[in-house]
């Protein structure tokens, strides 16, 4: 397997090379893409070895829940349940710096759901990349933070994620460097919101404690 790459402007994506990372996506490719704060992993939703992969190459176990990167909150609430007080919050974040951990719906495939909460991660971005690429495979895609065992941080470069990753995934987007800081994880699946991962996106804009 030989992992293609490709530059992509990052505020005008070109048609042509988000079509090529769809086709790759929908062929049962694992991509490394970029985000709102770093490069991600991401692949179809329905496929399972593709998924498994991503699942091998960060070395998670089924406790760690995959995220579903979504164009916005209407096409989340199809795989992610919201009472009022949830969607204001999220609502609120307004960025794709947040995953909320949120109840699945029964369009999430049991295999990717928290095996004991029945959770899924969903973030709403509103990078030019990744919603071109959403548009693109009209659903969300699964995917987790680039970020390999034993680093402190996510990969944030694509030509490092080259040196390292050559022939374990399938296509690189390059968009230029990305920052290091991860996005902020809330888990919104009890009554009282728990962080699980204090990153980009500030908790006073959800109206949360500063420290968690």
């Amino acid at each position: 397997m030989v992992t293609r790459a490709l530059s992509i402007h990052p505020a005008d994506p070109q048609p042509r090379l988000i079509r090529r990372a769809a086709d790759c996506v929908r062929s049962g490719g694992v991509i490394a893409y970029p985000t709102d704060t770093t490069y991600a992993l991401g692949c179809r939703i329905g496929d399972k070895s593709a998924a498994d992969r991503m699942r091998a190459i960060r070395a998670l176990g089924a406790e760690h829940p995959l995220t579903l990167v979504c164009s916005g909150i209407g096409q989340a609430a199809l795989y992610a349940r919201m009472d009022d007080v949830t969607f204001r919050m999220i609502k609120r974040a307004g960025t794709g710096d947040f995953v909320f951990i949120l109840p699945a719906t029964r369009e999430v495939p049991r295999r990717l759901q928290h095996p004991r909460k029945k959770a899924i991660g969903v973030r709403l971005t509103t990078y030019a990349v990744a919603l071109a690429l959403i548009a693109e495979l009209t659903e969300p895609l699964l995917s987790t933070t680039l970020k390999l065992p034993g680093d402190d941080h996510p990969m944030h470069d694509a030509d490092e994620i080259r040196l390292r990753m050559a022939e374990r995934i399938d296509l690189i987007l390059d968009a230029g460097p990305r920052g290091m800081e991860p996005s902020t994880v809330v888990d919104l699946t009890d009554r009282v919101p728990v962080v699980l991962r204090k990153g980009k996106g500030p908790l006073e804009r959800l109206g949360l404690p500063l420290v968690a």
